[in-house]
């Protein structure tokens, strides 16, 4: 297979391939998912080394458990072992996502920090604290609405896909993220307030 996005259908015969015990197979599947996998992961779980963990565990999971897939999403049955291996490690650890901010930006897939050059410096500190604030607020939402942002705003997936990832229904996953995206909205308001101690900044001089 080349190196361009496989189509559906394509992915289809690697899964039917891999339960009949075609390792390579299975192998191109997780070339496929796991840049998307490592990411979700990362997203919930706010930690590079937690979500590694759990993108492997996933793969081997969803390599045991092949013979369960019945077609029809690969990405949302395998998203859904992952999400599930975030939650227990949340669990594990007191369902605290880690809020390592400097470790999310290495994230490839997050936006590039800005060149001061051709935004100006004004412009590329605005985006740079709106990233820190915005993924400070991303870690403080509950587990269930935190999820479904990263699924439906930040990897792109449909409300469909969110579901059968999540096996929920689709009215369930519109749902957490209204709350999710009201909730991100309100912290990032607050982020924005000074703090105690702190004056507001005022136009012009007495």
């Amino acid at each position: 297979m080349n190196h361009q996005t496989p189509t559906v259908e394509q992915v289809e015969d690697l899964t039917r391939a891999s339960q009949r015990g075609d390792l390579a197979a299975f192998n191109q599947l997780v070339l496929v998912h796991q840049h998307q996998v490592f990411n979700v992961c990362l997203r919930i779980l706010g930690d590079p080394a937690s979500a590694e963990d759990v993108t492997q565990e996933a793969f081997l999971s969803a390599f045991r458990r092949i013979d369960t897939y019945r077609g029809g999403n690969f990405r949302a049955w395998l998203l859904r072992i992952a999400t599930n291996g975030c939650y227990d490690a949340l669990r594990r650890k007191g369902r605290r996502p880690a809020s390592s901010i400097d470790a999310l930006y290495e994230d490839s897939d997050s936006p590039p920090i800005p060149d001061t050059q051709s935004v100006g410096p004004e412009l590329a500190a605005e985006q740079g604290e709106m990233r820190t604030a915005v993924r400070r607020a991303l870690a403080r939402i509950p587990d269930d609405q935190r999820t479904v942002v990263v699924l439906c705003d930040l990897q792109g997936l449909s409300y469909e896909e969110i579901a059968a990832t999540l096996g929920v229904n689709i009215g369930t996953v519109k749902s957490r993220i209204n709350r999710g995206r009201a909730r991100l909205r309100e912290l990032l308001t607050r982020s924005g307030e000074p703090r105690d101690g702190e004056s507001r900044p005022t136009s012009g001089t007495r």
